[in-house]
């Protein structure tokens, strides 16, 4: 009996432990499934804040202690005997002239230098900007426009000086801009007072953490903020009060694949790329407040393969920042990341020398690393990948840096096309050129500049080496190494403006894979609308579905050659609702230049958003005249005069020393006096009235005229070879009765670029005005050589033909 009762107990005691069990793997699998979910939970990332890193180094302090001493950590910070590495005791620099004192007062760091007003001044060093191989110095130029609280860090206008730290040689040298080596005067955009060496304008956005301009155009004042100084934790993963909140929670280090507000960095290789590529490419912002992790053709637009920055077959030329090199590469179109090389959070390479490559090219008895392949002696020059396959070019005097297109040298290209080839850019001997030449010879992109403006003996030199490298070539690789066909011919033909020019540009356009990456396909159609148009709109037309957003912007810009002005603006209407904010921006572009804006009929709700994005991203410029220009186009061509009128008087008060917007406020207020004469009035003091005012708007416009001409002039005096400046002069000068100064310059543009329809029309018309028809003639059939299916062209020729 009493063994029954127990085991009657036991087993009432197994089944309440049983139960018990059960209760709780289910309690647990409850809790637990609200963290081991794939699914994450609600929020709106827009909503998120920016915490800091002192927040993100709670948990990660591994990545925390390698971020420290970083180029991200150091790239701004504040003066301190901490931060400023260089030589402020007494020092002097002298350039062009001028003499910069680099000095210590009461613990502060000054400068000496030219003020905007052209006297030497003292100005207090407030910031440093990065650490190696070069520092810069920036000064506060006034305060901000609204006081800074305990919560807002807010700068006004801040100046990076020119006179920069050599942290390596430890000198002082002052960095010129590109191919302007004299003294700038106070005036000039370049001065380090300028626009253009503004750190709230061009610099700011990436060497600080959640960045706001703040720029107020009524006061033409800033009210800059940020939430970190430099590039922290937040700029590259995003803002993370969100995931720093969903850290606390219990068990959260068991869910997996959850974000929470942060970049997916490692989502795809594409997530990735995109989080570095704002700030590393050469881009203009379409959008304010964009956090990492969005979506860079939302909200940037990436610059194309232009001269100037890109040789014809996509070696960098002057600074692109890596981006627009990479996706050209082969190891980007095979699903290479930035960090498959490079430590995110200490910046460095994750390995030294080859094995950054051998790390992924690993191949029996070194295939790649070794003289069998390269045929160079170990350890020397040429035996590195990056010598040949990623040459360095050096800006900002003293920073190489490696073009990121990661490609074979090809010296065959460089016979035929003139673009560069690693191999010559190593062999290069100053020491065969005449000794006068040899002080502006410090790189090989020196070289390329001098024979592309006509150096005879350096041209010579560099084809006598890209033949010698192209037989070297030949002998170690073969005859047949790769020489695959190349999207370079094709752009190089448009930029000489080659017969064969126009087929090559289609046929790449219409080319996928690596071998025509997208930057270069929606180059090729930009291309292609400055040789014919016509070609361009069906082109552009054919691709406007195209998968990359590049193409698809491009493609748009090329409908421009459309005859028909409505059915273009009928045909970029279903673009409006691309998922990509830069489509959408480029369509409703194209739409306003054709009328859309006007007409009414196309105002959908989708064109008035899209118009509202536009606007937003040059507003995002509103501290730069230039975009106040395009703001007052795109008012006029909505009718809004009155704004119009504004956003030209705020580019003049913006920027007073740049041309352009004086001549549009000239031309509008122009039309204006024509509606006050044409407006129909009842009474004397009304026909008066108009009268006055009509005679008030034109007398300012010739006011504006005559300064815009001097504008010009003084521009096209620092930038000779500009032929669309020396068309702009051309036009100035006709506008004020100089005959003879717009024949010269009509006729230097069509000498630097002849394949411009406009220019040669332009020299017609003014031979014309001259009664001197013979020349007219000849200068439009010359134009008609060069562009013969231009319908201006031929319809004044049809004109004077009847």
């Amino acid at each position: 009996m009493v063994s029954s009762r127990l085991t009657k107990s036991a087993r009432s005691l197994v089944r309440v432990a049983v139960f018990a069990l059960v209760l709780l793997i289910l309690g647990v699998s409850f809790v637990l499934r609200g963290y081991l979910t794939e699914e994450p939970l609600p929020f709106d990332r827009s909503q998120a804040i920016f915490v800091g890193r002192a927040v993100c180094a709670e948990c990660h302090v591994r990545e925390a202690q390698a971020y420290q001493g970083s180029h991200h950590d150091l790239a701004m910070d504040v003066a301190s005997d901490e931060t400023v590495l260089g030589d402020f005791s007494n020092a002097e620099l002298e350039h062009h002239g001028s003499v910069f004192r680099m000095f210590r007062r009461n613990g502060d760091f000054w400068v000496t230098a030219e003020g905007n007003d052209g006297q030497m001044r003292e100005f207090k060093i407030d910031y440093v900007f990065g650490f190696t191989p070069l520092q810069q110095y920036m000064v506060k130029m006034d305060e901000s426009s609204e006081p800074s609280t305990s919560s807002s860090r807010a700068i006004g206008r801040v100046q990076v000086l020119r006179v920069c730290w050599d942290t390596k040689q430890r000198r002082w040298f002052h960095l010129d801009p590109p191919d302007v080596h004299e003294r700038l005067k106070p005036e000039d955009p370049l001065h380090w007072t300028g626009v253009a060496q503004r750190w709230n304008t061009f610099c700011a956005d990436c060497h600080s953490t959640n960045l706001l301009k703040g720029f107020d155009i009524a006061s033409n004042r800033y009210h800059t903020t940020f939430s970190e100084i430099d590039v922290s934790c937040e700029a590259c993963h995003g803002p993370g009060s969100y995931h720093a909140e969903f850290a606390k929670k219990p068990l959260a280090k068991w869910k997996r694949g959850i974000t929470l507000g942060l970049a997916p960095m490692k989502a795809s290789p594409e997530n990735q790329i995109q989080v570095c590529a704002p700030c590393h490419s050469r881009r203009q912002i379409l959008r304010e407040g964009s956090l990492a992790g969005d979506n860079f053709y939302d909200n940037f637009s990436l610059s194309l393969l232009t001269r100037g920055v890109y040789f014809a077959d996509g070696q960098v030329e002057d600074e692109d920042y890596i981006h627009g090199s990479f996706i050209q590469s082969k190891m980007y179109h095979k699903g290479i990341r930035c960090t498959d090389c490079h430590d995110p959070h200490t910046a460095k390479l994750k390995a030294s020398g080859n094995q950054v490559c051998t790390n992924c090219h690993q191949h029996p008895t070194a295939k790649y690393d070794s003289p069998a392949h390269h045929f160079h002696k170990t350890g020397g020059p040429g035996a590195q990948c990056i010598d040949c396959h990623m040459p360095p070019t050096t800006y900002m005097n003293v920073d190489p840096r490696h073009d990121h297109s990661i490609r074979i040298p090809r010296p065959d290209m460089s016979i035929s096309l003139g673009t560069p080839n690693a191999c010559t850019g190593c062999h290069i001997n100053a020491n065969r050129i005449a000794e006068e030449k040899r002080g502006n010879l410090r790189q090989y992109l020196d070289w390329l500049h001098a024979a592309e403006e006509g150096d005879e003996e350096i041209r010579a030199e560099l084809a006598r080496l890209d033949q010698w490298c192209n037989e070297a070539c030949d002998r170690w690789y073969g005859e047949t190494r790769n020489r695959e066909e190349h999207f370079a011919f094709a752009l190089q033909s448009a930029r000489r403006r080659l017969p064969q020019a126009k087929d090559q540009l289609v046929k790449l356009i219409n080319q996928r894979g690596d071998r025509a990456p997208a930057i270069a396909r929606a180059t090729a159609l930009n291309e292609l609308l400055t040789i014919d148009p016509q070609v361009a709109s069906v082109e552009g037309r054919n691709n406007l579905r195209d998968p990359h957003p590049l193409v698809r912007a491009a493609a748009i810009a090329a409908t421009a050659g459309m005859d028909n002005r409505n059915q273009r603006a009928t045909l970029l209407q279903s673009l409006l609702n691309d998922p990509i904010r830069s489509v959408r921006i480029e369509a409703v572009r194209g739409m306003a230049d054709s009328g859309a804006g006007r007409s009414g009929s196309l105002a959908t709700a989708a064109y008035q958003s899209a118009l509202s994005e536009l606007e937003n991203s040059l507003l995002a410029m509103r501290d730069r005249g230039g975009a106040q220009v395009a703001l007052g186009i795109l008012a006029e061509q909505h009718g809004r005069n009155a704004a119009a009128l504004r956003h030209y008087e705020d580019a003049i008060r913006i920027d007073p020393h740049s041309s352009g917007a004086r001549n549009n406020l000239a031309a509008l207020l122009e039309q204006l006096a024509d509606e006050h004469m044409n407006r129909s009035a009842s009474t004397t003091d009304e026909i008066r009235q108009s009268k006055d005012l009509a005679q008030t708007l034109r007398e300012r416009a010739r006011n504006l005229r005559r300064e815009e001409w001097q504008l010009l002039e003084r521009d096209v005096r620092l930038l000779p070879k500009d032929a669309l400046l020396q068309y702009r002069v051309g036009l100035s000068r006709y506008l004020h009765d100089d005959y003879s100064g717009a024949r010269s310059a009509f006729e230097s543009a069509i000498e630097l670029d002849p394949h411009v329809p406009g220019y040669h029309l332009a020299l017609a018309l003014l031979f014309e005005k001259l009664d001197d028809l013979p020349a007219a003639r000849e200068t439009l059939s010359r134009g008609l050589q060069f562009a013969p299916d231009n319908q201006d062209l031929r319809s004044l020729k049809d004109q004077w033909e009847r």
